[in-house]
């Protein structure tokens, strides 16, 4: 039967950590397990660089629908030509027409068929010109395709910031509970301190009235040095634990941080394994690749959707102005009276509509081998399930035979924990009655240190295994 004194150092432990949506009132910087994953979701810089890939998918969305809805641009130029181009022609008259008059071409010696360079009597130096432009997709297969893969990209990013936020519940459950267990192994190792240095002195007294003889003392000044230096080192290592939980929290490190919770108030149990409704998906790494696979699926079909012809519609309306002089753009020198076919230097607008098609018919067989190439991606992909579940079966079946190791282990340390406390109490109580020797109370005190020391080992490993089985089922983050 085991002593009743020590019943509570005998734990059971249950990861609440899968129902911490509900919050526990908190004072001040005091947290439970559940609140430091919800500090840590909110937080944590790879958590927020998740969220935030969330948030650039969804304006990707509606890029990506804005490509369907009217284009409209203007631009305004204004330009002057110092030297306008020449006009180059042949010089021939046998038309009835050319741009040369005969006489001015008999006084330079222009003949018949030569080639001249004219002044552009087109143009004049300088042009205005202000245009808007409209466009609007009518049809076109490719965008059909990326507003199904804008979507697709949502859900991408939505499932890799699951991933990540379950990679983020594992780490800070995982430093929570090393930090307990540093907790109750500091109080642990100052109570045995404080249990030594009783005897300790004791024993001094005892030896300098003749009841005890100088290496009973000398022996338990050794313990008391080993334990003053296990203190000062698991007083260390407490503080390391709590760096390590404000790290995965991203905790602000130079603020003080408490943590609620105890060993005795949590249960550890076995985790049931997959059942006839279990099935790979709810892994959020499965997830992610089933959201890869339908980027895939709608690469290969953009491939198709890129041999069907574009429709677009377009509108221009614009206005434009020349004048001889850059400053008569901006008025009006001619003086005369207007009419439908002639009218002054003024700004006069004018307008075009129309449909566009554009048809890539033959494009070299390229389209053919990209498509050949998309469908052995997706062939890549299909395998890559096939060694995920491979995995994933593997993972399950070694994480739940190492939390049955894990608790088989904690229960034998548990029950050496208790039978090397009952030892070192009777042989406390011996030496007390003169009956035991010091040699046996160092002894039972070394093998209870050993004890305690392997039996917070077996229960940190017995956390980790439960911890790990629940994310190789997919069961750690409720989504």
């Amino acid at each position: 039967m085991r002593n009743s004194t020590h019943m509570k150092l005998k734990l059971l432990f249950i990861m609440t950590l899968l129902g911490y949506s509900g919050m526990a009132q908190k004072t001040g910087n005091s947290y439970t397990l559940e609140e430091c994953i919800d500090y840590g979701l909110k937080n944590n810089i790879q958590v927020q660089n998740a969220q935030l890939d969330e948030e650039i998918a969804k304006a990707k969305v509606k890029e990506t629908v804005g490509i369907g809805l009217p284009q409209v641009s203007g631009s305004v130029a204004l330009q002057h030509s110092p030297d306008l181009q020449r006009f180059f022609s042949r010089y021939d008259t046998t038309g009835g027409f050319s741009f040369v008059d005969p006489a001015a071409a008999n006084a330079i010696g222009l003949d018949q068929g030569e080639v001249f360079a004219a002044q552009n009597f087109f143009q004049l130096k300088s042009v205005g010109t202000a245009e808007l432009n409209i466009n609007q997709l009518i049809f076109n297969g490719s965008y059909i395709v990326g507003l199904q893969a804008s979507n697709a990209y949502k859900d991408l990013s939505v499932k890799q910031a699951n991933q990540t936020k379950e990679e983020n519940i594992k780490n800070i459950s995982m430093a929570f509970y090393n930090l307990l267990i540093m907790q109750e192994r500091l109080e642990l190792v100052e109570s045995n301190l404080k249990r030594i240095k009783e005897l300790y002195e004791t024993t001094a007294a005892m030896q300098e009235n003749g009841f005890a003889e100088k290496i009973d003392v000398d022996r338990l000044k050794v313990n008391l040095n080993n334990l003053n230096v296990a203190v000062r080192n698991t007083a260390n290592g407490l503080d390391l634990a709590q760096m390590l939980l404000k790290f995965q929290m991203n905790y602000p490190m130079n603020q003080e941080l408490d943590i609620e919770g105890s060993l005795e108030n949590v249960v550890l149990q076995q985790v049931e394994g997959p059942d006839s409704e279990w099935n790979y998906s709810k892994r959020t790494d499965y997830q992610v690749l089933e959201a890869n696979k339908k980027l895939q699926e709608l690469n290969i079909k953009n491939k198709y959707a890129e041999a069907l012809p574009s429709i677009g519609a377009f509108a221009n309306i614009g206005y434009m102005t020349q004048a001889p002089s850059f400053g008569g753009l901006f008025k009006t020198e001619s003086d005369f009276t207007e009419s439908d076919q002639i009218g002054t230097d003024g700004w006069y607008n004018y307008t075009s509509v129309g449909l566009a098609l554009n048809w890539n018919f033959f494009t070299g067989l390229q389209r053919s081998y990209q498509i050949q190439q998309e469908k052995l991606n997706l062939q890549k992909i299909d395998n890559s399930f096939k060694m995920l579940e491979n995995n994933i079966e593997m993972e399950v079946t070694r994480n739940q035979d190492a939390l049955d190791v894990a608790l088989e282990t904690l229960d034998v340390q548990s029950e050496n924990l208790d039978l090397a406390t009952n030892i070192y109490e009777i042989s406390q109580i011996k030496y007390e009655e003169g009956v035991g020797s010091s040699l046996e109370v160092t002894e039972a005190d070394a093998a209870l240190k050993e004890a305690q020391t392997n039996y917070y080992s077996a229960l940190y490993d017995a956390i980790v295994a439960q911890i790990e089985l629940k994310k190789s089922l997919g069961t750690l983050y409720n989504k």
